[in-house]
């Protein structure tokens, strides 16, 4: 079935329905404010005068400019608009307001199984695009903490004969790394997801597939080239993450996402409870997350500086055991699901949030 949406900026509302979506993505609104958006949307560019707000969406209910005013500012702030450089409400001093973006009036599939009610947003290449980086710089973001973690716990140890100066370019290398492989990962997870809203933006289910496939070719692919790397170049084979740790990382990524529009508020702990079950599960698939691949570099290579002595001996272990691999893939699922959510929610969330703070007002 098809139906009709207007579709301005990243943003799309379906009239019939009643609903706005951001990539495909429902954002909550106050009944009152949506009414002046609606109203704003079908002037197409005109000025919306003061009193034909007060007659259209308070219904001659006596409200003060206040009101009005308080409505236009949710909006903005919904919109991520400015007063000052508007994209999208513009004031007219003393008489009301105009909507100045491009509207345009878009067909939308309708979900039969969900009773023909529910639009399905065409995604766009420009939107596919977006995603792919925000989740990317969100995993950057991660593997930089992480880098940071396990650089400062390497460069902690002590080095015979090394120097200050090592520990700081072991630090260094250490976020490097860290960053690029995240950051890699983070790309091809949220590539995934961002693909399935090409099919379906609004199926949890096609949100979970998409993550653990992304997962599954970035992974594949980034174990192949390097184990192959260092066996070709050095003779040594090692352990690192790869297709199977790419596949739980992306499902639970996918899962995390399809919690932000129904618990918005417990978005982040559930997606870092998530992201730390993943890693337990990797853990006890023997798989490897960084901390694992990187120890298995250090027994590969014996006469590395770098090594996990000290969170082996915190847990009573010589080295990385497998109480710490353990423990550090739960603590790198966790900051890499909330980070990599963070980078897909970015344009998003703080929607979510003014929403709330508009509705408790």
């Amino acid at each position: 079935m098809n139906g009709t949406v207007l579709h301005f900026g990243d943003f799309q509302l379906d009239q019939v329905d009643r609903r706005l979506f951001r990539a495909g993505i429902e954002i909550e609104l106050n009944a009152r404010y949506l009414d002046a958006l609606i109203l704003l949307l079908e002037a197409d560019g005109a000025l919306v005068a003061k009193d034909r707000f007060m007659d259209v969406v308070w219904r001659g209910i006596p409200v003060t400019d206040e009101a009005l005013t308080q409505a236009i500012r949710t909006l903005r702030r919904t919109l991520g608009d400015s007063a000052t450089a508007p994209r999208y409400i513009q004031t007219v001093p003393k008489h009301g307001y105009r909507f100045v973006a491009p509207i345009e009036t878009v067909t939308a599939l309708i979900d039969e199984e969900a009773g023909g009610t529910k639009p399905i947003i065409k995604y766009s290449r420009l939107q596919f695009v977006r995603d792919a980086m925000s989740g990317a710089i969100g995993a950057m973001i991660a593997g930089t903490l992480i880098g940071l973690v396990y650089g400062f716990v390497g460069a902690a140890q002590p080095h015979p004969g090394a120097s200050g100066g090592g520990a700081v370019s072991l630090l260094l290398v250490m976020m490097v790394v860290s960053l690029v492989s995240a950051g890699v990962g983070g790309a091809g997870i949220a590539a995934g997801i961002a693909a399935s809203r090409f099919i379906h933006p609004r199926r949890c289910s096609w949100t979970v597939v998409g993550g653990s496939l992304g997962g599954l070719i970035t992974g594949a692919f980034a174990n192949v080239i390097g184990s192959d790397a260092f066996r070709l170049l050095f003779g040594h084979s090692v352990s690192i993450a790869g297709a199977s740790e790419g596949v739980i990382l992306g499902a639970a990524i996918g899962l995390a996402l399809c919690t932000a529009s129904h618990w918005p508020r417990l978005v982040w702990g559930l997606s870092a409870m998530l992201g730390a079950g993943a890693g337990l599960c990797i853990a006890l698939a023997d798989g490897r997350m960084m901390a694992g691949s990187l120890q298995s570099l250090v027994v590969a290579f014996p006469s590395s500086q770098f090594g996990f002595n000290g969170i082996g001996g915190a847990l009573g272990e010589d080295g990385l055991g497998p109480i710490g691999r353990t423990v550090t893939a739960a603590f790198e699922g966790a900051v890499f699901s909330v980070a990599t959510l963070w980078g897909l929610l970015r344009p998003t969330f703080s929607l979510l949030r003014a929403n709330q703070a508009s509705e408790a007002t």
